[in-house]
């Protein structure tokens, strides 16, 4: 029975819940997330609200917690990265998708690396750079960088997305450059998976299954991300890879996520990437896939 707004039966079987985005910026693949999640929540019997962080005043230190968001949403759908107001969600007792454990490790790379440890998951050898007070930058662990991991290799910021803040570098002079250049910011250097230029897998996985894949390809940039100019292409995914993406999302304990994949020199996957709240726009459309559909469901399924 399909149930509409003006009708008096509305309020007594629709349930609310509510979203969570950043009260200072909304990227447009997030904008389309909550839509898209809006819509086919509201098929469920769920009608999502949007809330901006700035609104939501969680009180810490309190032997009975309380925050300013309503007891009776049903879920929180977090879609922003703000750790305190998720963590201080959770201790009100609301359930998130994703938890704000999981969000945290996501949005920290290095974090994502070390939790990934002892699960037989296969990351390219990384090195975190140094926790830095001064203005000044010791020139020998550029050196020691570039000794262990080689030439090119890849740079990033620990927090960022679309493939910002990621770059290649070829020469000892840039990387020395980036160390000085960032040497406040929380980052890492990589080896560059050279097998595939320009090419990954981002696979999304829902419940601990994959349910979406496509191959991103960027013929004019080292990164494939969408952002950068890639483009999605669906694929079947490889059954390595699977396994991959689904025992990541399980290690770190998401709900929802995209898992991006390299391929390395012996054609196994290799794992870039873990994101938490993976835009839905472009794998809906490279494969016609209703992710928010699916995703709608198990948070329902999961409540």
């Amino acid at each position: 029975m399909k149930v509409f707004a003006h009708s008096p039966l509305y309020n007594l079987i629709m349930r609310k819940a509510a979203c969570v985005l950043n009260a200072y910026k909304v990227l447009p693949g997030l904008e389309n997330f909550y839509l898209r999640m809006k819509e086919e929540l509201l098929s469920l019997g769920y009608e999502l609200e949007a809330h901006r962080n700035k609104e939501i005043l969680t009180y810490l230190g309190r032997e009975r917690r309380v925050t300013s968001l309503a007891k009776e949403n049903a879920f929180v759908l977090y879609l922003d990265k703000d750790h305190y107001v998720s963590h201080g969600l959770e201790k009100a007792g609301f359930r998130l998708f994703d938890t704000a454990s999981s969000i945290e490790i996501c949005d920290d790379k290095a974090k994502t690396y070390l939790a990934l440890e002892g699960t037989g998951i296969r990351i390219p050898k990384t090195i975190t750079g140094p926790l830095t007070y001064s203005e000044a930058i010791q020139e020998d662990f550029p050196q020691r960088v570039v000794e262990e991991l080689g030439l090119p290799l890849v740079a990033k910021l620990s927090y960022g997305s679309m493939g910002n803040s990621v770059f290649l570098l070829n020469t000892l002079q840039e990387v020395i450059g980036f160390e000085r250049e960032n040497r406040y910011m929380l980052r890492l250097y990589q080896e560059w998976i050279r097998k595939e230029h320009g090419i990954d897998y981002r696979l999304i996985v829902i419940g601990g299954r994959c349910v979406a894949a496509m191959r991103r390809e960027n013929p004019h940039d080292f990164r494939s991300n969408l952002a950068q100019g890639g483009q999605g292409i669906a694929i079947e995914p490889e059954p390595a890879f699977v396994e991959v993406a689904e025992k990541a999302a399980k290690a770190i304990g998401l709900d929802y996520c995209g898992v991006d994949l390299l391929r390395a020199e012996d054609g196994g996957p290799i794992l870039c990437e873990v994101n938490s709240n993976a835009f839905l726009q472009g794998i809906e459309k490279a494969t016609s896939v209703n992710v928010a559909l699916i995703y709608a469901r198990h948070i329902a399924e999961s409540l």
